[in-house]
């Protein structure tokens, strides 16, 4: 009997830690027509995690595991994903995936597991008093829109009344995002905006193209994701447009986007919602995760543009791990309590020093109302070797933004019965 005692001891002690693991799934893409974007954006997510464990031993003495979960930015897949990994005490998705993301909100919402749709997903999800469990801090759609417009009337002196831009996005519901507010702005500014649509995966885009050169507009805006950006780039370089006014958003302004293309995609210039530069926290990554044989791809990726970001998402999910702990006194904490950790979330510049990674981003504090950040993005422009950094943080127009926000999302809580999330706080 004592044999079996000590046996049973010894079992619910190891048993212990790994039901305490705080559990990170990742929903990435590796394969596929966006494979591109896809895996430097999960390297970077992994590594990260993998640094807290090897430096750390975890977060606050908790280990971290990673479930990772392929779905090659296909919408079905990534509801499959989810629904086969959230019952392994799941704390939060990433989706990185517009489409995933919508169907994912109810999902999620009604399961009590936080989304962070970083930069991407329903924009609308910034008013926290209707989407009470999806983050999408720092920046979102109409942020990116609105701060291209306003370093344009920077440029412009403070005008665009008469000027013409071409909005030439992805066809689906990522790409269709900032329509509605570009043509607010347009509306505001008196620029004038054509919609230029572009079909998955976005290999054909010679008629596009062919508008662009016999309409000539004064600028080109690129809502696009995978080898789009690539195929954009090369027609603009074939029609001889101007390259320093073709500007893409986040997600089309990375080094494979323009790598291909070099010296002659020279001036193109995208947003970035992370600065670039040398970082310290990426001699830790390759010290404790890549000599230790624990890189999440082949270590290549580290310090480009969407690695970067994946490892920035990372801090940012470990940094509210670190919040719900000491709201809620515990280290093994539960989805429920990450989202009150993602709720109650203040990245300061301070911080950001600390953890190696200065100025990554802007300082932004989360509450119950807002779940979006302060939406500002850099700008930035490949040289034809590298991307500079052009601007500090761009500010949108949240006169703009916010009334928008909020008539998306009342219209989203009528018709879905939600009442105020944040009427007790």
């Amino acid at each position: 009997m004592k044999k079996l005692a000590t046996f049973a001891l010894a079992g619910m002690m190891a048993a212990g830690p790994a039901l305490a693991e705080l559990v990170i799934p990742d929903l990435h893409y590796r394969t596929g027509a966006y494979a591109a974007g896809g895996i430097p954006f999960s390297d970077g997510y992994q590594d990260y995690f993998n640094l807290l464990n090897q430096r750390d031993g975890g977060i606050g003495g908790e280990m971290i595991r990673i479930v990772s979960c392929e779905t090659a930015y296909d919408t079905e897949r990534g509801v499959e994903c989810y629904e086969s990994t959230k019952g392994e005490g799941s704390l939060v998705y990433q989706p990185l995936s517009t489409g995933i993301t919508y169907q994912l909100i109810p999902r999620a919402t009604a399961d009590g597991i936080p989304l962070h749709t970083m930069g991407y997903g329903r924009t609308s999800a910034a008013n926290g008093d209707v989407f009470s469990h999806v983050f999408n801090y720092p920046a979102n759609y109409w942020d990116a829109a609105s701060v291209i417009i306003n370093q344009l009337l920077e440029e412009n002196g403070g005008s665009l009344e008469g000027k013409s831009i071409a909005l030439l996005y992805h066809n689906s519901a990522y790409g269709r995002e900032p329509i509605r507010t570009l043509e607010t702005l347009a509306a505001q500014h008196g620029f004038s905006l054509t919609q230029i649509a572009v079909d998955h995966p976005g290999q054909e885009q010679g008629n596009q193209w062919l508008q662009i050169r016999r309409e000539r507009p004064d600028y080109v805006v690129m809502w696009g994701w995978g080898v789009m950006n690539q195929v954009a780039v090369q027609e603009a370089i074939n029609i001889r447009y101007p390259m320093e006014n073709f500007i893409g958003n986040w997600w089309a302004g990375a080094e494979h986007d323009v790598a291909q293309a070099g010296e002659a995609a020279a001036g193109y210039r995208s947003l970035n919602m992370n600065r670039l530069g040398d970082m310290p926290v990426f001699d830790e990554i390759r010290q404790y995760v890549h000599e230790a044989g624990m890189a999440a791809g082949d270590g290549s990726n580290v310090g480009s543009v969407l690695y970067t970001r994946g490892m920035y998402a990372a801090m940012l999910a470990a940094e509210a791990i670190r919040t719900a702990q000491e709201i809620h006194g515990v280290a093994a904490i539960t989805p429920e309590m990450m989202r009150d950790g993602m709720e109650a979330l203040e990245i300061t510049n301070a911080r950001m020093e600390e953890l190696g990674m200065p100025g990554i981003g802007p300082e932004f504090a989360v509450s119950c109302e807002d779940h979006g950040g302060t939406g500002m993005a850099i700008m930035q422009q490949w040289d034809g070797s590298q991307w500079v950094t052009l601007t500090d943080f761009v500010a949108p127009d949240d006169s703009v933004i916010l009334p928008l926000v909020m008539e998306d999302s009342a219209q989203y809580a009528a018709e879905n019965n939600i009442s105020s999330q944040c009427s007790d706080s």
